[in-house]
């Protein structure tokens, strides 16, 4: 089983910054499709972006141009940039393989962007 661990939250006013990391403890984790999420209150979990085994990326068309995500295979690290950060990215923020591995959901960190 991986552990996820996430890490790098914070309050920060719009317009601000923030680099989310998420360290991995197994493996397996240079063999997937790693992927950042996000739940809002009242909101369902969704997806943010994800980074292939081969660096091509995706992005949520609300955080495109706004957000990177990379991924260090060395140390087993998924970063995610967050730029120009909005009220609306107001959430706890997840990574996890893409698709999902169920049991490998982490704490999570939240992000707060105040207005």
């Amino acid at each position: 089983q991986v552990q996820l661990v996430e890490s790098g939250g914070g309050l920060v006013q719009a317009g601000g910054s923030l680099r989310l990391s998420c360290a991995a403890s197994n493996r397996p984790f240079r063999l997937w499709t790693m992927g950042w999420y996000r739940q809002a209150p009242g909101k369902q979990r969704e997806l943010v972006a994800t980074h292939t085994t081969g660096s091509s990326t995706y992005y949520a068309a609300s955080v495109k141009g706004r957000f990177t995500i990379s991924r260090d295979r060395d140390t087993n690290t998924v970063y995610l940039q967050m730029d120009n950060l909005r009220p609306e990215d107001t959430a706890v923020y997840f990574c996890n393989a893409n698709p999902p591995v169920e049991d490998s959901w982490g704490q999570g960190t939240q992000v707060t962007v105040s207005s």
